[in-house]
């Protein structure tokens, strides 16, 4: 079964791949061909906390992996000031358990909850029972503590082939890819970070953070002041993909 690439963007195009070009580093891997898609955001066209229509609009959406970590609930306590919705890609051992009620408000407040493997194992070099446990576990702790599965999944330094996506598909989930990364896991150095980040901004783009890093979460304010100043409203990943809706098992790369 071919794996099926799509970019966000108007119509969503479809691209049969037997195989993804990656350029990698860490949790990062360089997307680019941004398109245009629809959804909901801020009251002052600039959050999320309202209707807008991305196919007009500048969107982008803050993706943030590999928590909930101690860091968290200051990130959420940002994004509630900025009036901002982002989408967070959780880890399962060590993080979705260790942190229960950072899950249930990342989701009560508005975000979008997704799964990113149990234990941040390269899925491409598992066997196809390990790939399905690594993903089903978190599926099944994030259900167990917001009463929703995650219909998106990104796999950890985006390495996926036919076997993930099968899997994927089976689980109900979407893969979700990206543009802008800081490699924050680099560096402790938050203005580095923001710079980044504003760097590589695009339309309809998709920026990989991580909160499990010192040097992240200060840079957030930022980095969310600079683009809504460049005229940017924020979305969740499902909100930039609207009115289109995720497709179990497809990649997606803005």
């Amino acid at each position: 079964m071919p794996s099926r690439t799509k970019s966000i963007g108007t119509g969503l195009a479809v691209a049969l791949v037997t195989a993804l070009t990656l350029t990698l580093s860490g949790c990062s891997m360089e997307t680019t061909a941004p398109g245009s898609a629809r959804g909901d955001a801020g009251s002052d066209a600039k959050g999320s906390f309202g209707p807008v229509d991305c196919r007009k609009a500048k969107c982008i959406a803050l993706t943030f992996d590999a928590g909930p970590a101690e860091d968290t609930p200051h990130l959420l306590d940002i994004l509630k000031k900025e009036k901002v919705h982002a989408t967070f890609f959780l880890l399962g051992k060590n993080h979705v358990k260790k942190h229960p009620e950072t899950v249930r408000r990342i989701a009560a407040e508005g975000h979008e909850v997704a799964n990113h493997t149990w234990s941040h194992e390269i899925l491409t070099d598992k066997k196809p029972a390990e790939i399905r446990a690594e993903l089903k576990k978190t599926q099944d702790a994030i259900e167990a503590i917001t009463g929703k599965k995650p219909r998106l999944m990104r796999p950890p330094q985006g390495r996926t082939d036919d076997i993930v996506s099968g899997i994927s598909k089976d689980l109900g989930l979407s893969q979700i890819l990206w543009n802008a990364t800081a490699k924050d896991y680099s560096t402790t150095d938050s203005a580095l970070i923001k710079k980044r980040i504003l760097d590589q901004a695009t339309k309809d783009g998709i920026i990989l953070l991580h909160d499990i890093y010192k040097g992240t979460v200060p840079a957030v304010p930022g980095i969310i002041e600079e683009l809504k100043k460049r005229g940017y409203t924020f979305v969740t990943v499902p909100e930039l993909m609207a009115p289109a809706e995720p497709v179990p098992g497809t990649i997606y790369r803005p």
